[in-house]
């Protein structure tokens, strides 16, 4: 299918080839009719894509302090790679899509052939979740339905400024939203004053019913405020514009009366004046898009409903709003169409937009009509097929996300491994990757791509709660398997994969190999050799410098991510069972915080005791900053000790003719990882990480992050 676009690198708009995606539980299959162009906010991500490198610093300071922090910490080397990956991405367009509902669907309250407005992309096919779709009455044609998201996104706004009958609104910007927002307040009982510089949409607005400002013309908005108020003061000012300027929001202030409101619905700077809002003790409010549930996964993916009683208007709700007042006719969007392009056109009409030179407000992309019932294209052949010989590691990649882009797929291309095929869920990234690095098909089924013969090799990818099932079904299937970290998420999960394993058809087991690359890591192998030249037992401190992340990221919510512990603490885990050389024989955890929701992001030290005697400590700590060094190992033997800082710098105290030596660049030993696993399958040897010691590692792993949820004090366990 074709899809719209963005080169982030270059700003660039394409129309793309891209696999078509499946419907997942609890989403909808549409097959588009037409969508909308946000002329405003497509328009903005457009010239940020096209800015140079001086003004894309200018618009994200804090963007430019976390790279100077990472390059004090990693170095230039890999902050230059890491900035690089950021922007060798390809950004999916748009957000106001019309189609209908293809089958079948396993979602209540939506049939086969409804016909749906969704927040999708401009794209042939999406599949959205449906909490952000919502059924279109007959009476609304798919012109006017294409306009319901950016209505919803002002109809947010004026709830949040809660208006009554015969108030006096300012609405500053009149774009798509600004000029359906009029028409919102106007429903409302309200007296409309338009404010924006095009003569063309303060004309529309007048048609409207609003009195509006002619700026073209030289007036003063803040005299014509005081004049349509009667000097009293606006009531409220909703301000839908897009412009990094303090100056709408400041002017608002100064137009409002006593105890007036103000709502930020668009994009604006935010530099305010105390005593503007001061004296008159205002009210500021910015506006969350479409309405409750935005951005809550719980809502958007997992597809659980805000109870109507509580919640009276979700992101849903108010999609289906806007469009029983387009049934109703209470909203007109026929004016606002000023463009109808082909979709094979695309980047032309985005083009026009940043040029500027011609007027563009509403602009209709449209699609070829489909017919229901076709089959899905799910797969998309870039190249031809190969045959590869038995012994040759032919690989298909399951996710295609920032690391498997980054580093997995870059080191498996090194190693020399036949990229066979590359799935996500999506498609568009797949799609890039696979087109980048060679790849012969990139698909969005990756249960086809495990099962073609063609392939001998599984690497998984995807988030933390699907890495079970996806080694499970490979090693079935008889394929050699390299999972990013970590294995399970549950201790159920890694039994299964044992149980695979041990059932697993053919004369020789597949490998099964986790990516705990820091063992492989030049500096790491350099420190256990040293270790191995002493004797007795070790004591190592591992210090983790982890930084925050959201509690609502899916790293943080236990059934999908696992927790911080599982998703990322096992590194540390495997380093010390790697640098000890023994097994576990007891962990212990103390944990700070005082709720069972701190739990996987708050401050913890983890206790390993080994066999031979030795004993190692994690301090994982996310409350820290991000100028110094993320990860420092220290082990101390024989009255001697190793310091590494950040992969980069080892230091000795007490070795003969090792004092200090440095990497020229970070290297956590994630190509060797990988290269040692590819290695390993072309000469038919064991796995690079014994298996004992990855299921070993990956259950500890596992019992110590269901403890961090469990326990806010101390925890004990012999595994």
């Amino acid at each position: 299918m074709r899809q719209v676009l963005q080169e982030l690198g270059s700003g660039k708009t394409v129309l793309a080839e891209v696999p078509e995606p499946g419907a997942s539980p609890g989403s909808l299959r549409i097959l588009t009719r037409c969508s909308l162009i946000s002329a405003g906010t497509e328009r903005m991500l457009i010239e940020f894509g096209r800015a140079g490198w001086v003004d894309r610093a200018r618009q994200q300071p804090e963007r430019v302090r976390q790279v100077m922090d990472k390059v004090r910490t990693d170095g230039i080397a890999a902050t230059v790679e890491a900035v690089r990956s950021k922007l060798d991405q390809t950004l999916p367009l748009g957000y106001c899509n019309v189609g209908e509902v293809d089958g079948p669907v396993d979602a209540p309250g939506f049939a086969a052939g409804d016909r749906v407005v969704s927040n999708g992309p401009h794209a042939e096919v999406v599949a959205v979740p449906v909490n952000l779709c919502a059924r279109i009455p007959a009476a609304v044609s798919d012109d006017a339905a294409a306009f319901a998201v950016i209505g919803a996104i002002g109809l947010q706004g004026v709830r949040l400024a809660a208006p009554t009958l015969g108030e006096s609104f300012v609405v500053t910007g009149l774009g798509l939203i600004g000029l359906m927002t009029v028409q919102l307040l106007r429903a409302n009982g309200c007296r409309v004053l338009g404010i924006d510089p095009d003569p063309a949409r303060t004309a529309l607005a007048r048609g409207f019913g609003a009195a509006t400002v002619e700026l073209a013309e030289g007036e003063d908005p803040l005299s014509a405020a005081a004049a349509f108020t009667g000097g009293r003061g606006a009531d409220a000012v909703l301000i839908t514009a897009a412009t990094r300027s303090d100056e709408p929001v400041s002017q608002a202030a100064r137009m409002c009366r006593k105890r007036g409101r103000i709502v930020l619905i668009g994009v604006a700077g935010l530099q305010l004046n105390r005593a503007d809002f001061y004296e008159k003790e205002l009210t500021f409010q910015v506006s969350c898009s479409y309405g409750p549930g935005r951005y809550d996964p719980d809502y958007e993916q997992g597809g659980r409903d805000y109870p109507f009683g509580f919640v009276r208007w979700t992101e849903q709700r108010n999609f289906a709003a806007v469009l029983e007042l387009l049934a109703s006719r209470q909203l007109d969007v026929a004016p606002l169409i000023s463009h109808r392009i082909a979709l094979a056109e695309a980047p032309r009409a985005y083009d026009m937009l940043a040029a500027g030179k011609e007027p563009c407000l509403g602009v209709l992309l449209e699609y070829p009509r489909r017919s229901a019932g076709a089959p899905a294209v799910r797969t998309l052949r870039l190249a031809a097929l190969p045959v590869p010989a038995p012994s040759e590691p032919s690989v298909a990649v399951v996710g295609a996300g920032n690391y498997a882009g980054r580093v997995l797929i870059p080191a498996l291309a090194r190693s020399g491994a036949r990229l066979l095929g590359i799935a996500s869920q999506g498609g568009v990234t797949a799609a890039r990757l696979g087109r980048n690095h060679g790849f012969s098909t990139v698909t969005t089924d990756a249960a086809a791509l495990i099962a073609d013969p063609r392939v001998n090799t599984v690497v998984v990818a995807t988030r933390h709660d699907t890495h079970a099932a996806f080694v499970q079904q490979a090693i079935a299937a008889g394929k050699h398997v390299f999972v990013e970290k970590p294995l399970g998420i549950t201790v159920a999960e890694i039994e299964a994969i044992e149980s695979v394993l041990k059932e697993a058809p053919g004369p020789q087991r597949p490998l099964l190999m986790v990516g705990f690359n820091r063992r492989f890591a030049p500096q790491i192998v350099r420190m256990k050799a040293l270790l191995q030249s002493v004797p007795g037992p070790k004591a190592f401190v591992v210090t983790v410098n982890a930084g925050a992340v959201a509690a609502r990221h899916w790293t943080q919510i236990p059934e999908v991510g696992g927790g911080r512990i599982i998703g990322e603490g096992c590194h540390f885990i495997d380093l010390l069972r790697f640098l000890a050389g023994a097994a576990i024989v007891q962990w212990g955890l103390a944990a700070v915080g005082t709720a069972a929701s701190e739990a996987d992001d708050a401050p913890a030290t983890i206790t390993l005791s080994f066999a031979d005697g030795s004993m190692g400590t994690v301090h994982y700590f996310p409350n820290g900053h991000a100028s110094f060094a993320k990860e420092r190992i220290e082990a101390f033997a024989s009255g001697r000790i190793l310091q590494l800082d950040n992969f980069r710098t080892l230091r000795g105290f007490g070795w003969s003719g090792l004092r200090q030596t440095r990497g020229w660049r970070q290297d956590k030993g994630q190509s060797a990882c990988v290269a040692a696993f590819i290695a390993a399958i072309r000469a038919g040897s064991s796995s690079p990480i014994p298996l004992e010691e990855i299921l070993e590692v990956s259950r500890v792993t596992v019992e110590v992050g269901a403890a961090a949820r469990r326990y806010r004090s101390s925890a004990t366990c012999r595994p």
